[in-house]
């Protein structure tokens, strides 16, 4: 470990405490942790970084799409039907990622792949290094929330000072740890793009293992009462294990209750998400969530049930580039709809109002007129937003049929060619007459479900032109390569939007060179 000079750390930062902690750790024998003590269930993907005592910490890439600087990801969270509306009703909300990807156009944060444990939190707040043990591979409980933030802190300032070349940067700005917000966790808790929207809105991510197999809870054919060590069950489909049960998880934010399509006002103590070990197996979901007070009577709060796991994210402004790709997004953020592939020669409402108010010498009036605009660009940008998502509904249905019609034409072929070599013009086969109503059913199907295709890729590029669909197949692929039930789907996403750019720069319905092009995915 490269660890730099007591008097530059302090000068930095100003925090002797901390030195004299750093530099006794530094100075401490202690032996490289075995990776079962910080990565028991290994994956090829994950990101390790290193911590004080020769130790380290496994996170998990959480993947969002993303086309633009001010793109965010529309997600329904909470849950209806649980008795518990005013703190868990679903309402919709968004998230996005703090770091770009190198190729493509998604974004991403990082999330800790287990929840802290004991090992790892007293690497980072005891003034000896830990001796590395499996006993300590517990999740760290008993802590308060400021004891959380305080272990991020340290690592924080550790990592900055030890590891800066392999600590993932945004723009040349260095990441940070933190707690989660509860966006960023139960996006993850959920299963992220690893799952479709049926199972992301479900009240447990897929379980494959069932229940028992994936996460802790109250009973003896669970945790029986018991703290258990991290990384024992299977993990969600995005790789992160225990994320339900066992300790429930500090948020970063402030608790506050529901009123129907948004939060209430009041901010109270601090989130926890997802229950424990002590919580029935019938409690056990996703939109589980709590309020613990940041101090009880004697002082801070702290439980033997709430412990904490660390996202990993970046600043959002982090370079002049970034601030003028924003500002220019923000300037055409809930402007006037248009047509995909129009372009407005006269000034639209939005322009209008903006200009109108511009020229007001009435105070009140070009108020008036201003609160008009943003409420007009407002209703602009939900209409953006829901007109994207049904942009990409159409891609999905265009690469369904896609594959149906390769299934089909490759059938009917196989019926052709059967009838064929059974029955010539000299054939005795007494199934002749059934195979002709066979290769005559299927020769209906196939057409009318080319007729189909052929409808719903003219309507969609009707509708949409071809810059609206441009801009999210690049966003639909990075949702379908992440999910596995849907990855099939990219190479007839690919042929699909062929097929479509044709039709939108000749303007000629090719049903049966569609229908030729699907088949050849056969191949």
């Amino acid at each position: 470990m490269n660890y730099k000079s007591s008097r530059r750390f302090a000068g930095l930062y100003g925090n002797a405490c901390w030195v004299a902690v750093l530099l006794l750790q530094a100075g401490s024998a202690s032996a490289e942790w075995d990776e079962r003590l910080y990565n028991p269930m290994p994956l090829d993907d994950d990101i390790i970084l290193p911590m004080p005592c020769d130790g380290a910490m496994a996170f998990r890439k959480i993947h969002i799409p993303s086309a633009g600087p001010l793109d965010d990801y529309p997600i329904n969270i909470g849950q209806d039907g649980t008795g518990w509306g005013y703190v868990e009703q679903r309402r919709p909300s968004y998230v996005s990622g703090n770091f770009s990807e190198v190729e493509g156009g998604s974004r991403y944060y990082l999330l800790a792949k287990y929840e802290t444990t004991q090992l790892q939190y007293e690497a980072l707040m005891a003034e000896e290094c830990p001796s590395p043990s499996t006993r300590l591979r517990l999740p760290a409980v008993s802590v308060s929330w400021f004891d959380a933030t305080a272990a991020a802190d340290r690592y924080n300032l550790w990592l900055r000072q030890n590891t800066e070349d392999i600590l993932p940067q945004e723009d040349g700005v260095l990441g940070f740890v933190r707690l989660p917000t509860e966006i960023e966790w139960e996006y993850a808790a959920r299963g992220g793009l690893e799952v479709g929207t049926a199972e992301f809105r479900d009240s447990r991510y897929p379980m494959p293992e069932g229940l028992n197999g994936h996460e802790w809870f109250a009973g003896p054919q669970s945790a029986n009462g018991q703290l258990q060590l991290a990384g024992l069950l299977q993990p969600n489909p995005l790789g992160l294990h225990d994320v339900l049960g066992n300790v429930a998880e500090m948020m970063f934010e402030p608790f506050r209750l529901n009123k129907l399509d948004r939060q209430h006002g009041q901010a109270g103590g601090f989130v926890v998400r997802g229950g424990n070990y002590l919580t029935p197996q019938s409690d056990i979901r996703t939109s589980l969530r709590g309020e613990e007070p940041y101090y009880r009577e004697a002082g801070q709060s702290q439980s033997g049930q709430v412990g904490f796991r660390l996202s990993l994210v970046a600043p959002t402004l982090t370079s002049r580039e970034r601030i003028a790709a924003i500002d220019e997004s923000w300037q055409h953020l809930g402007k006037d709809l248009a047509d995909g592939d129009a372009t407005q020669d006269t000034p639209g409402t939005v322009e209008q109002l903006s200009s109108l108010a511009a020229e007001q010498e009435d105070i009140a009036l070009q108020e008036q007129l201003q609160d008009l605009e943003n409420q007009l660009r407002a209703s602009n940008q939900r209409q953006e937003e829901a007109r994207n998502l049904a942009v990409r509904a159409s891609l999905n249905l265009g690469s369904f049929l896609c594959t149906k019609l390769e299934d089909d034409g490759v059938f009917l072929d196989f019926l052709h060619n059967n009838y064929q070599m059974n029955c010539g013009v000299d054939s005795t086969d007494t199934s002749c007459d059934m195979r002709q109503q066979r290769l005559e059913e299927q020769d209906a199907r196939l057409e009318a479900l080319s007729r189909y295709y052929a409808s719903s890729l003219v309507e969609s590029a009707t509708l949409y032109g071809e810059n609206l669909l441009g801009e999210q197949v690049g966003v639909f692929e990075e949702i379908i390569t992440h999910n596995k039930q849907l990855t099939q789907l990219k190479p007839y996403l690919h042929t699909h939007w062929e097929n479509q750019r044709e039709y939108l720069q000749q303007q000629h319905i090719s049903t049966n060179d569609w229908l030729e092009n699907c088949k050849a995915m056969a191949n």
